[in-house]
């Protein structure tokens, strides 16, 4: 094989190994990017649903007594996981009224792992890959 077709070959091998890793640098750890040391409550109007790989996120306006509205994003678990757990697309739909605990985002932002949605009626689901009672070990993926 001459020099070229070696380089080429080792420049296409490493771009398939760089590709190949993206979905692993894509996805992080709940303690890489949330503060469990910062729960958050909030009670508002569901606006967005999206419900995709790696996280599903909703989005909630929270409107408080003097009329601010904040607009919260929350990151749940993987479609998959909640789909296992009997929690589908269907469960939480935008102009539902619901109450969300979970963390917020290291960075300060309206941005938050929401862990448990609970619905006006008493319904609760847990939105989370993380089970109600894991360690965070467990959450993180640390076993």
């Amino acid at each position: 094989m001459n020099t070229s077709v070696k380089a080429v070959s080792f420049a296409s091998l490493l771009l398939g190994l760089a590709l190949g890793a993206l979905p692993i640098l894509a996805h992080h750890s709940f303690s890489a990017e949330y503060d469990d040391t910062k729960p958050v409550k909030v009670s508002g109007v569901v606006t967005k649903v999206e419900w995709m790989n790696p996280h599903i996120w909703f989005f909630v306006d929270e409107k408080t007594a003097d009329g601010k509205i904040t607009h919260w994003a929350f990151s749940g678990g993987a479609p998959g996981q909640l789909m296992r757990r009997g929690i589908n697309k269907d469960v939480i739909q935008p102009g539902m009224m619901i109450y969300v605990e979970g963390f917020r985002a290291k960075d300060g932002s309206d941005n938050a792992n929401g862990t448990k949605v609970t619905f006006p009626d008493g319904r609760q689901v847990f939105t989370t890959s993380q089970e109600p009672g894991q360690s965070d070990s467990k959450r993180d993926g640390k076993n």
